[in-house]
């Protein structure tokens, strides 16, 4: 799959705190769904997918990769962030990172991608991931409130 883009008619710098339109979001979600199909989880069968959107306009997608040894397992939002990385010019700026999974339950990402997700964004990057009842939004500032900072 190649990258896609979204237009975002707005500055690069303010992207991130203003909040996506429906149809950018659930385009967002969609890739997200399509890279989790993609997902390689034969020990968990738990298939999750992420699309993360730069403040430039590109997505960039992952799976969740399993390992038979858990602790080398990769969650998909690293994936998509890693992904990101390896395929832009440095640095990059996330403004939204979606996440879903296959089977349709409560999936936030986890510490270890939100502190990834920290390194990359601002606190008021969005991120949508499935919640309890539907696609729950919240704000990095609220999902990592102290991330670790160098």
């Amino acid at each position: 799959m190649t990258n896609s883009y979204i237009h975002l008619p707005m500055s690069e710098q303010n992207v991130a705190a203003t909040p996506l339109a429906p149809s950018a979001r659930d385009h967002l979600l969609s890739l997200a769904r399509q890279a989790e199909a993609r997902a390689y989880a034969p020990y968990s069968k738990f298939h999750v997918g992420a699309a993360i959107l730069l403040t430039d306009g590109r997505t960039f997608t992952g799976c969740n990769v399993e390992n038979a040894s858990y602790g080398l397992t990769n969650c998909a939002e690293r994936t998509a962030i890693f992904r990101a990385i390896a395929e832009s010019d440095l640095p990059i700026r996330i403004a939204a990172v979606a996440v879903t999974n296959a089977s349709n339950v409560h999936c936030p990402p986890c510490g270890a991608c939100r502190q990834v997700i920290a390194e990359f964004s601002s606190p008021e990057t969005q991120v949508f991931y499935q919640g309890a009842s539907g696609t729950t939004t919240f704000l990095m500032r609220d999902l990592l409130p102290d991330s670790f900072r160098l």
